[in-house]
């Protein structure tokens, strides 16, 4: 067996099924879970009839870099999206089956384990990171957020000497679980480091189209445009519909970019059978070239946001992010650990949320997760609502013990 799959630890989820297991939820409360982060909103029925009509594509066998009509049509999206010049649908553009296998599998692409390799990841982070360096032969570097920098990575504090090994940085924007969106400033810090040490950027923006100020959040390549970076440099951006659209089911996503670079990724792709199924390429043309869904969307996540977030103030430290489906909040005010609150939370009041630390590393002597739980805000406004409000009432018996 491959010996590196040992250095993998378990997934958050199955950390907070062992937290869970010595516990039954009190009786009296429907179970209620923020745990995780699956879009919980119906599913567009354009998109619906769109897949269904699209069936006879199941007797032929996908071209592993898309149909043209589906390149375009993410091309098409970027570029009204992020205000860019038009991309190359052939050679800057290509579909993935969600971006989590494509976030995982670029590091194999990418990595030269002939060499020592580094692989830089934001701390907390998405677990796809950690495990995509360690099965690619690298080694990870946590970064951990900065709550004074709204929670992004202090980049600057990483030593030359580590730099030097870099091969691949990993950046989520708006981030997981922060929701913490990177200034250009913040870009043109990184493309600068790119530059100098050579390493390619990962740039996983699932959650950039649920956002709650009027402005969008600003993109990789579109913070590369505005530096002047034609061509996109050793830049790869990860997108998704499963956010956007609410269809995490379909695995329609796609990396766009540097095209030397996503001309390797697709000879990887070629070999390990990375192709998008017929049905799914046709209702992704679709979602990608509809926004008026997205921006329905969006509207019941500010809703949501907007009534919850004042909720949960009156008991936490908890903020409205930036954009992202997801409040991060500090609950060791309440002199307990985030595990000890996630546990008894789910004991007394059966709502589920993720603990921090099961998000993050211990790193240059901190768990930066630790004290804080991640809330996904998924279901409908009434469901979390009530989450919300058992919240409150937890937190104010705590408050009283």
């Amino acid at each position: 067996m491959n010996p590196l799959l040992d250095k993998l630890q378990p997934y958050p989820f199955e950390k907070l099924r062992q937290l869970f297991a010595p516990h039954q939820p009190a009786s009296g409360f429907k179970a209620i879970s923020l745990g995780i982060g699956e879009p919980k909103h119906p599913t567009p029925p354009f998109i619906q009839q769109g897949l269904a009509a699209s069936l006879d594509g199941l007797a032929s066998y996908p071209a592993t870099a898309g149909s043209p009509a589906l390149r375009e049509a993410i091309a098409g999206w970027l570029a009204r999206r992020y205000d860019l010049p038009a991309l190359d649908a052939l050679t800057q553009v290509l579909p993935v089956n969600g971006s989590r296998e494509a976030l995982f599998s670029f590091a194999q692409t990418v990595i030269d384990n002939r060499r020592e390799a580094v692989v830089v990841c934001p701390n907390p982070f998405y677990q796809i990171y950690e495990g995509a360096a360690f099965l690619s032969g690298a080694t990870p570097y946590f970064v951990n957020s900065d709550p004074a920098r709204n929670f992004a990575p202090d980049f600057s504090s990483v030593a030359s000497s580590v730099w030097e090994r870099v091969q691949l940085l990993y950046v989520c924007s708006p981030g997981n679980p922060t929701g913490a969106v990177l200034t250009l400033n913040d870009w043109r810090e990184l493309f600068a480091l790119s530059d100098r040490y050579g390493f390619v950027i990962a740039a996983d923006e699932c959650y950039s189209e649920i956002y709650f100020k009027p402005e969008a959040p600003l993109g990789s390549l579109e913070a590369a445009h505005k530096l002047g970076r034609a061509g996109y440099p050793r830049l790869v951006t990860f997108s998704s519909l499963s956010k956007r659209s609410n269809v995490p089911g379909m695995r329609s996503g796609f990396v766009a970019g540097d095209a030397e670079i996503l001309k390797k990724f697709l000879l990887y792709r070629t070999y390990h059978g990375g192709a998008m199924s017929p049905p799914v390429q046709a209702a992704s043309v679709l979602a990608w070239n509809d926004e008026l869904h997205v921006r329905e969307n969006r509207a019941k996540y500010q809703a949501k946001f907007s009534q919850v977030t004042p909720l949960l103030q009156q008991v936490l430290d908890v903020d409205l992010p930036d954009a992202g489906f997801y409040l991060w909040a500090r609950v060791d005010g309440l002199g307990m650990s985030d595990t000890s609150f996630a546990q008894r939370l789910y004991a007394e009041y059966n709502v589920t949320v993720l603990p921090g630390s099961f998000l993050a590393r211990d790193a240059h002597g901190i768990n930066p997760g630790s004290g804080r739980v991640r809330m996904a805000l998924v279901a409908e406004v009434e469901e979390c609502l009530e989450a919300a409000q058992r919240i409150v009432d937890f937190c104010k018996k705590a408050k009283t013990a």
